[in-house]
This record gives C-alpha cells, structure tokens and sequence, in this order.
C-alpha cells in the first residue's frame, strides 16, 4: 500500500462521528483532493528547497485523544507559562485535565464546527488532509472594542509511541478594536516520529490588533506543517513571530493580507544542528494604500542543517503609499550547513517604499578576535556573538512577557548547544 492510499484506508477505517452532515462532505471533498494531488513536490516552486522525504516514504496514521504519560506530563509542565492561561492540546484534542479555564470567547473547535472557516482545501496535500482529518483545535472571539485579559498560551504534545499524525486547525476572530495576544508551542519527547500538521485562519476586523508567537521545539522525531491565513482589516494591525528550534522537519506557510492603513510585523529565528530543516514561506498582499510591512528572517545553522526563506511582499495596482521592508540573514556554523534564501518583491504601484535583502556569512573574526584580545576564551566569544545575533530577531516583538518567553527559550538552546 503507498503512503497516500495509507490515509485514504485510515479516513474510511475511522470512527463514526456526532457531526453535521455538510462537515462529513468537506472533509471527503477534501480527501479527494489530496487523492488527486498528493504532498507538494519539488516541481512546485512554493515547495521546491523543501525536503519532503520523511512524510512521502512513510505514513503516519491520524491519532486522536489518547493517555498521558509521566514524561509527557513532565513535558507539559515544563513549558507552561506562569504568567499565561495554559491549554493543553494532546495528539491534536483540548485536554481539559491538563488545561486552565477557558477564557471568554475560547471554546474548542470540536464543540463548534461550524466556526472551522475552511480554507481552500486544494492548495497543498497537507491541507487537504488537515480538513480530512482534524479534529480539534482552537476558536476564539473577541468582541468589539474589549481586549483578551492575559496572554494564552497553546501547547501542542504528544503521547503516540508509534509514527502517527494528527491535524489541529485554528479560527481567530477579533472584531473591530479587539485586541489578543497567543503563543503556540510545539514540542515532543524523543521516541516515534510523528507529524503535526496545523491550519489557522485569522480575521482582524478594522482597528483590530493580534499578537501571534509559535515556537516549535522539536525533538529530532517530530515533522511539524503549518499555514496560516490572516486577513488583517482597516487599521489593524498583526504582528507574528516564528521561533524553529529543531525538529526533523518544520515548515510555516503564511499569507497575510493588509487593508487600508493596516500594520504587519513578521519576525522569524530558526536555530538549527544536526540534519534539521526548517522553512518560514511568507506571502505578504498589500491589497489597499497607506499599509506598512517589516519583516526580518534570522538563522543559525550548525552541522549539516538547513533553512529556508522564501518571502514575497505583493503590492496591488491601488496600493500606493506602501511602506514596505524586508530582510533575510544567516550565520553558518559549519561548511555543511546551508541556507536557501528568497525574497522578493512585486510590486504594481509607484508610489512606494519597498526594499528586501539576504545576507550568508560565518562568524565576523575582527569581532572573534577584539573579544578574545580581552581575554575572553574563543569558545565563549564565539557564543556571545552567536547570542547577539540571534537576540535581535527579537526586537520586533512588542510584547515583553511574549518577548521575555521567546528570549528565554532561545538562551536554553544556545545553553546546551555552547
């Protein structure tokens, strides 16, 4: 059996479910899709420096629900935030046992259906499959004018012992003037691999303003997809920020689209070791004037890992007075490790500020050696300007609790990787 008849056996092998009848036919449309499809191949050119090997050479069984186990309980516990609400979600379900109160206008996806605001199930396989197959996942309202009190925090684990995948798919929508802060973290004990495949949809009506920060954590056994879609209203404003620690495969696909006056701030760090790969692939649409864009990519490549950055600002016919920048940069650590850089710009207006660039270079050794002149050991000074370096990616986020979480993983993985 090939791996793409694997889900097709596993969607007709599934459960019955209490769910409304249009639901069932998205998701075997969505099925039908993926038949005819299949996962992206290197003839895409959205996917063409992606590695795909470890999702098309072996399947990975959809999971739902299952035990915690004390390690992964340990896990759990380890990455809760104190200063945060905490839900946890277990092989892609809320798990109430392990989460806070939800807070208002949170409820699970699989309590509300109707609110899954399906994508186009057609523009990758792994999306296809997600509408296959998830099964929960996150809702959340804000309304007009009030602010989610607190940060929320999302925490992705897993207690499958064998390979196995499960589909989480996100809805976010703060009307006009709200404003919400989440971060998502995506983490795994050693042990089977497993894939983590993630759809989120984000509307931000006029005025609106969301904080959004995911950190993937990894473990050498977990694959971790995801795309995001947010429609960012007049005057509102979204800032994300992606933060790749490891994993043996991690890809974020995001498409943002700015109205009239709206903001973006796009931050992403990848640190890398090993065979790791890890791509942030951004679609930015300025589709109305007077919108502003920035957005910085930063990785540290060790061994034989590699990342990827493929950025497209888009600016429409009517978009005039767009302000728009964006940068890649990336410290190679090892002669093995490689970086694909693309960004670009389309550009249709003429009454515009828009700049991208790429830098690729190794330790600076004026710097190595003006530290080490001092009378810093090499080692140390090495690690202090790999520290700096990867500390910056963080200044676009405005959020300090959200910055302070972010900046204290980064210094645990400089910690043991020094």
């Amino acid at each position: 059996m090939s791996v793409a008849d694997s889900y097709q056996a596993a969607f007709a092998a599934r459960p019955a479910r209490a769910e409304p009848g249009w639901l069932g036919q998205r998701r075997s449309r969505a099925l039908d899709s993926f038949r005819r499809t299949g996962f992206p191949s290197r003839r895409n050119e959205a996917w063409r420096f992606s590695n795909l090997a470890p999702l098309t050479e072996q399947a990975f069984p959809p999971l739902v629900g299952g035990a915690p186990s004390p390690a992964l309980l340990d896990l759990v516990a380890a990455h809760r935030l104190a200063e945060a609400t905490n839900l946890v979600l277990m092989n892609g379900v809320l798990a109430p046992e392990l989460s806070d109160a939800l807070p208002p206008g949170a409820a699970s996806m699989a309590r509300a259906p109707e609110e899954t605001a399906f994508a186009d199930e057609a523009e990758s396989g792994p999306a296809a499959l997600n509408a296959a197959f998830s099964g929960d996942g996150l809702v959340l309202h804000v309304a007009a004018g009030a602010t989610l009190e607190g940060l929320l925090h999302l925490i992705h684990v897993t207690s499958a012992e064998r390979a196995a995948s499960f589909h989480v798919r996100h809805f976010v929508d703060l009307a006009e003037g709200a404003r919400a802060r989440l971060i998502e973290t995506h983490v795994a004990a050693e042990g089977a691999a497993h894939w983590s495949n993630e759809v989120t949809n984000i509307r931000l009506a006029s005025g609106a303003e969301f904080l959004h920060a995911k950190l993937v954590g990894g473990g050498d056994s977990l694959i971790h997809l995801a795309a995001e879609t947010v429609l960012v209203g007049d005057h509102a404003r979204y800032e994300g920020s992606f933060l790749g620690l490891g994993g043996r495969l991690a890809r974020q696909d995001l498409t943002v689209r700015l109205g009239h006056k709206a903001d973006c701030a796009i931050g992403g760090l990848f640190l890398l070791h090993g065979e790791e790969e890890a791509t942030l692939a951004s679609t930015i649409r300025h589709d109305a004037p007077g919108a502003t864009t920035r957005e910085i990519f930063k990785s540290v490549l060790h061994d034989a890992s590699h990342a990827i950055f493929q950025g497209c600002i888009r600016v429409a016919p009517d978009a005039q007075k767009t302000n728009a920048h964006q940068l890649s940069q990336t410290l190679l650590l090892s002669d093995r490790a490689r970086i694909d850089a693309k960004p670009e710009l389309e550009i249709l207006a003429d009454d515009v500020k828009c700049s991208h660039g790429a830098t690729v270079g190794a330790l600076d050794e004026d710097q190595l050696f003006y530290l080490v002149s001092r009378g810093i050991p090499a080692a140390e000074a090495g690690a202090m300007l790999v520290a700096a370096f990867a500390a910056s990616a963080l200044d676009i986020v405005s959020d300090d609790t959200m910055r302070r979480s972010l900046a204290a993983q980064v210094q645990g993985w400089l910690g043991r990787r020094a």
